[in-house]
């Protein structure tokens, strides 16, 4: 346990922490994202990466859509089961154990693809391939919404530091390098939004998760067993500021 507690990706701790939005841009991006969307009951919705299911939530919540909730992690498709179950949304809600880089789904399947912090993570192959995807399900006039880390400079040095950070191998690009990944794939009009990270930030914090909230999850990385990590993570985050950024992309499928 000690090891597995040691190599924890930082994603996994701060949720472990209390922390409901794991993403760069936070709830300001999600919501900049969603902005770009006139949701009805009838808009098909896949989110990639749902995590929780925190987003997948809102929509149907917001919207009474139905959401298809993919993630590739059996635990967090069950984390995002019970969160849905608590709120009552799990009927409009189809969850599928799945991989980014081969959708289980038809051509054409979905009006909306959202998929936030997660193709960070993957190599430059599979990242292609993941993007390609959204692309093939998607309807035509169907929109990409999506937010990831992105790098002010080309920097290997900072990105080796990040992944050290957060226990997670990270391929994070600049903002024209990623309107590159997008636009090779097909999307086209693409509407970009960037801005500071704000996963560790205390103001950030307090926006996402709430006074209260982020007060918990301050106090539980204060505790002797997560000391470590926490002040690691917020300390090269923190240091870092001005290097890394969130990006929030909104690409059309013409």
């Amino acid at each position: 346990m000690a090891e597995e507690k040691k190599n924890e990706p930082g994603h996994e701790f701060l949720a472990r922490l209390g922390k409901t939005r794991l993403r760069p841009g936070g709830r300001e991006a999600t919501e900049w994202l969603l902005g770009h969307v006139d949701f009805t009951a009838d808009t098909r919705v896949l989110e990639v990466a749902c995590n929780m299911g925190t987003t997948t939530a809102e929509l149907v919540k917001k919207y009474g859509c139905h959401v298809t909730a993919l993630d590739l992690d059996a635990q967090a498709l069950a984390k995002a089961r019970k969160n849905l179950a608590a709120s009552c949304s799990a009927g409009r809600v189809s969850f599928v154990e799945g991989d980014a880089t081969a959708l289980p789904f038809p051509d054409g399947s979905f009006d909306v693809v959202i998929n936030e912090a997660m193709l960070t993570m993957l190599n430059p192959e599979s990242r292609a391939k993941a993007v390609a995807e959204y692309f093939r399900v998607l309807k035509r006039g169907g929109v990409l919404l999506t937010q990831d880390v992105m790098l002010t400079e080309e920097s290997p040095e900072l990105v080796q530091g990040l992944s050290r950070a957060i226990n997670v191998r990270v391929y994070p690009l600049t903002g024209t390098e990623w309107r590159k990944v997008f636009e090779e794939r097909g999307f086209s009009g693409l509407e970009v939004r960037e801005g500071p990270i704000t996963l560790m930030s205390f103001k950030g914090m307090i926006y996402d998760e709430g006074l209260w909230g982020a007060l918990r999850i301050f106090l539980n990385g204060r505790k002797k067993e997560n000391r470590e990590f926490f002040g690691r993570m917020s300390g090269f985050f923190n240091a870092h500021r001005r290097q890394l950024n969130y990006i929030a992309v909104v690409g059309t499928k013409a």
